[in-house]
C-alpha cells in the first residue's frame, strides 16, 4: 500500500523527503515500476474516457 501512495504522490509531484528516503531504503524497484506502469495505464484510460464523452460521435 505504501508503494501505491508513493507512486501517486510522485505522479502528482508532491512526494516529501522523508517518504522518498523511506522508499529508497525499504522499497523494491520492481514494485515501483509495476505500480508506476499501472498508474500510467489508468491515467491513459481515464483520458480516453473523458475525450470520448466530450467529443461528439
Amino acid at each position: 500500500m505504501n508503494t501505491f501512495k508513493s507512486v501517486a504522490a510522485a505522479f502528482f509531484g508532491v512526494q516529501n523527503n522523508s517518504n522518498r528516503k523511506r522508499d529508497f531504503s525499504e522499497g523494491k524497484l520492481s514494485h515501483f515500476i509495476i505500480a508506476g506502469l499501472l498508474a500510467v495505464l489508468i491515467f491513459i484510460v481515464c483520458l480516453i474516457a473523458v475525450v470520448s464523452l466530450v467529443m461528439p460521435s
